[in-house]
């Protein structure tokens, strides 16, 4: 006799709509701590991924310059906690300044805030404890990874209200989320050169495409609300968009590589850099092929897709710095 089919375990009745079915937080986690957990949207660790693969990126090719130390193991890990944190802190302060956008959104009126949850006080402290943490860890870099730590702050308070002052909302994402590729390279070197900034400048432009195909789905919303977006602004041209920003995130990628490599005359390393950026591009013009801007669980998917598209880059990097 055949076993009955498992039937999979329902979400909680306080489930946040948008996440994950099925999600460690939903799934696991004591009651008492889900809402803080979904704050800090641990329970969709994509955004935890897009914040420290440009900190992966910089590791990595600084690398290719300097070479690699023991300490680069602790900033690997310690860029993974610090992600996870500060990513915690920041879309707890999102929620916080959107809670009423948020209560008029479909997808987002489930959130811990908008559904009474938690209250605001609440999630003030939370996002205090977690900025904490965070500053325990930055506070081991040297003291220019440490200053730009602390500026970071200005952005990561800026971003939430872009979108009511600006149709580039996304790129004061790309401002805040890639800040880790100079803070990262920065903690490694004790410096920021020119193939840094143009690191960070591509990490700008890769935010850009994500983030504009993931304000897609909620584009109709956001005109009856006044939220602005690259979504709302492009329109039936954001294809032809994409397009621009997938080209501009090799074009600064691959101008970042030969920068770091280029000056030593290592061919190889250089080929092996650059092959993982032509890997990255191929994986993105894949997301094109498959992408509906009209079909908001396309571009749901095709968003997450590009935790691995930047995950790409990182071993080709870390060879190329060995073979250096």
């Amino acid at each position: 006799m055949t076993e009955p089919p498992q039937i999979p375990e329902a979400a909680p009745a306080d489930a946040v709509a948008d996440a994950p079915k099925g999600n460690w937080v939903d799934l696991f986690a004591p009651a008492v701590t889900r809402p803080y957990l979904r704050l800090s949207r641990a329970d969709r660790p994509i955004g935890t991924w897009l914040l420290l693969i440009p900190c992966l990126w910089a590791i990595a090719l600084a690398g290719g310059v300097s070479g690699f130390r023991w300490w680069d193991l602790w900033l690997v890990v310690s860029c993974g906690v610090g992600a996870f944190l500060m990513r915690g802190a920041g879309c707890t302060w999102n929620d916080i300044t959107d809670r009423e956008f948020d209560a008029a959104v479909t997808r987002t009126r489930s959130r811990p805030i908008p559904s009474g949850q938690v209250t605001v006080r609440g999630a003030l402290v939370w996002m205090v404890v977690q900025a904490l943490l965070a500053a325990g860890i930055l506070f081991t870099y040297n003291w220019l990874a440490v200053a730009l730590g602390v500026a970071s702050l200005a952005l990561v308070a800026i971003y939430p209200f872009a979108k009511r002052f600006t149709w580039w909302p996304q790129v004061f994402l790309g401002l805040a989320f890639n800040w880790g590729a100079l803070l990262a390279w920065a903690a490694h070197a004790g410096e920021v050169p020119v193939a840094a900034l143009f690191l960070y400048a591509a990490g700008i432009a890769w935010t850009l495409y994500y983030d504009t195909i993931y304000a897609h789905q909620d584009r109709e919303d956001d005109a009856l609300i006044g939220v602005k977006s690259t979504a709302r602004l492009f329109g039936a041209q954001s294809r032809r968009w994409l397009w621009g920003f997938f080209a501009a995130t090799l074009v600064l990628f691959a101008a970042a590589v030969i920068m770091a490599h280029a000056d030593e005359g290592r061919v190889l390393a250089l080929v092996v850099a650059l092959g993982g950026v032509w890997a990255m591009g191929w994986h993105i013009q894949w997301q094109m092929q498959k992408l509906d801007l009209d079909d908001p669980a396309s571009c749901l998917a095709v968003f997450r897709a590009n935790r691995d598209a930047g995950l790409i880059p990182v071993p080709f990097l870390a060879v190329a710095a060995w073979l250096g």
